[in-house]
């Protein structure tokens, strides 16, 4: 029996870390659903690298025409998950993996797929309503282009962290909440400028390449709303954290509701 007063501590136990899936498992979800689409497309004899748009179109790809004529509103949510060819798919699975496993801590597992359907969403009714009013004209014929890919729900997502990692409440020192903003911050400008430079520069060398820019911007844009009235899951209350995640879900359904409403109602 040890002496009274010298008592040996029993060894500490190691605290098991989660997994990285474990601990986003709503960010690998989504990573998982767009590359199992593609997957299945190339399954199905869809080039790998440069799929036609009559392809696309098949697989569920936005088109002013397809939603507005004939009533395929369901385009707004497929076309979220298609891509076109494996570099576009390489090059927004990188992004969304970065920026979801970011943001999921910040937002909840529910909070990142609302995050993403909803601003992916707008970003795609945005991209009708210009490709509607502005189609691509071309010997003396109409056309509404097909629009494809993750990048509008991306750019929602970042643009929903640009005001989270604002937040004063979260156990994170400021510096390092400052640099991580300015990385997101960067991330998103330097994107929307360089898709508006290859718009731009279609006009001059007609290369052929095309960037749904009003996607980008409308998912952006509904990201910074959709995070305005949330605090963030760490440093809230769970109940602050949910009351404030459910009014930020429903504020923008509503929004994307009359939006889709305003679009139905346009003149044909």
């Amino acid at each position: 029996m040890p002496p009274e007063g010298n008592y040996t501590q029993p060894p500490a136990q190691p605290r098991k870390r989660r997994s990285t899936w474990a601990s986003a498992p709503a960010t690998y979800l989504l990573v998982g659903i767009n590359c199992a689409v593609f997957i299945d497309m190339v399954a199905h004899g869809i080039s790998i690298g440069s799929p036609t748009v009559g392809q696309l179109m098949a697989w569920g790809a936005n088109n002013a025409g397809a939603v507005l004529i004939g009533g395929q509103w369901w385009r707004i949510i497929t076309a979220m998950f298609l891509h076109v060819g494996i570099l576009h798919l390489a090059t927004n699975m990188w992004c969304l993996w970065n920026l979801g496993l970011l943001a999921e801590p910040l937002m909840g597992s529910f909070g990142v797929i609302a995050v993403y359907i909803l601003t992916g969403a707008a970003g795609n009714l945005l991209s009708t309503l210009v490709n509607w009013f502005w189609p691509i004209h071309y010997e003396g014929n109409i056309f509404f282009p097909a629009g494809a890919g993750a990048s509008g729900a991306v750019f929602g997502i970042a643009g929903a962290l640009i005001i989270l990692l604002k937040s004063n409440r979260l156990p994170v020192p400021r510096y390092e909440l400052k640099r991580l903003r300015k990385s997101v911050i960067y991330f998103a400008a330097l994107n929307l400028v360089i898709g508006f430079s290859i718009w731009g520069g279609n006009f001059v060398v007609h290369s052929g390449l095309n960037i749904d820019n009003m996607a980008h911007l409308g998912g952006f844009s509904c990201g910074l709303l959709f995070a305005m009235p949330m605090v963030p899951r760490l440093g809230s209350s769970r109940s602050d954290f949910q009351l404030r995640l459910r009014i930020a879900v429903g504020m923008v359904v509503g929004l994307l509701v009359l939006f889709g409403f305003y679009l139905a109602q346009l003149p044909r």
